[in-house]
Order: C-alpha cells, then structure tokens, then sequence
C-alpha cells in the first residue's frame, strides 16, 4: 500500500489516498452490493432498530441500505455530529429529512435521542477505513465511533457491530490502542466476514 508508514495515520492516508481514485459510478454500484449483502445478515433481518450513517464522499454507499431497511419497517437512527465529536442520534424519515451538516455531512433534521439513543439499536453499522482479522475496525480518527462501542460496552447491551468496506479494506493487521474495541462483522462487495470477538 503506497505511503504506509506503520502508523494509523500512515494507514488512513494510503487507504483515502485509494478511496479517492474510485469513480464514482463504482462508488454506486458498490452501495447496491453491500445492500444486499448486508440486508441478507440474520442479525439485519431480524433487526427492529438499526443505528447506521449516511455515507460521504467515496466511502462505500450506504443510501440504498438506509432506503431498504426502512421500506422493510426497520426503524433506522441516524448519528448527528456534536461539537465534542460525540454522536447523538435520531430517526431516518428518508433522504427529504436529511439536512447538510459540518464536515460534510447529511443528518437528520427531526428530534434528537441523545447519545444513549444507540442504545436501542439491534444492530450498528459503523464507517471505517479498514478491519483486521481480529474485527479491529480502523476509522478516521475522531474518536465518534470508539465512543459509540463504549457506550454499548458500558450499557451492557450487545447489538450486531457491522463495518461497511470495500474488499480491498479487509487486512492482515491495523495498528490498535488500547481503546479499540472489536466488531461482529464485516461487509464487503466480496462477502461477510466473521469476527470471533
């Protein structure tokens, strides 16, 4: 992988530097690819509450996901940005209810949940750059997702912990700190791998 330097940074930046030259017809049809796949997960399929994201820029297209879960009646939690990089959650009424936010985000504009709000969810969809064979998820580095796993961890809750990849994004090894908290499972264009967490 070109620039990787061992580091987590060193990673990130190899790993967007290949995001950013997909087209984005590929960026797409990846999204239709990872719906089906992940809509076919028993723990989706059974899911009453899913907390997901709308994905941005190149990372692997989660509108249809979001779109087909709720056609399904799953009721879909949405993270919304607060100035301390800690998610707060509310409903998805489909993509009209979505407002531009910081960062280039889109969040949803009804009420909000507050932070506990992921609570709820039978399963989590969380971005990521990259997973290692031990279900150790490599994220962009602003701590939103680290927080979230520990939140589940401290309510002893146990939702279904999915990271949403490209195939190429599924590694021997990422570099971990001691905060890193491991996922279920990952999907990719390729398949689902399964993590022994």
């Amino acid at each position: 992988m070109g620039g990787y330097d061992g580091t987590k940074y060193g990673l990130r930046r190899a790993l967007l530097d290949m995001r950013a030259q997909l087209p984005p017809d590929e960026v797409r049809a990846t999204g239709a690819v990872l719906a089906r796949r992940a809509l076919a997960l028993p723990e989706l399929a059974r899911a009453r509450t899913v907390a997901a994201y709308v994905s941005v820029g190149r990372e692997p297209s989660t509108r249809t996901l979001l779109d087909q879960l709720r056609a399904a009646g799953t009721r879909v939690l949405l993270p919304v940005l607060m100035p301390d990089n800690d998610l707060d959650w509310a409903p998805y009424e489909g993509a009209d209810g979505l407002v531009r936010a910081g960062r280039g985000l889109l969040e949803p504009a009804g009420p909000r949940l507050g932070p506990q709000g992921v609570t709820e969810a039978d399963a989590v969809l969380l971005p990521g750059l990259a997973v290692d064979r031990r279900g150790l998820r490599l994220g962009r580095g602003g701590g939103s997702y680290d927080r979230v796993l520990e939140r589940l961890e401290k309510a002893r809750v146990q939702p279904a912990r999915v990271v949403l990849l490209y195939d190429t994004e599924v590694l021997p090894e990422v570099p971990v700190e001691e905060h890193d908290r491991p996922v279920d499972a990952a999907v990719t264009p390729g398949g689902v791998h399964r993590f022994a967490t």
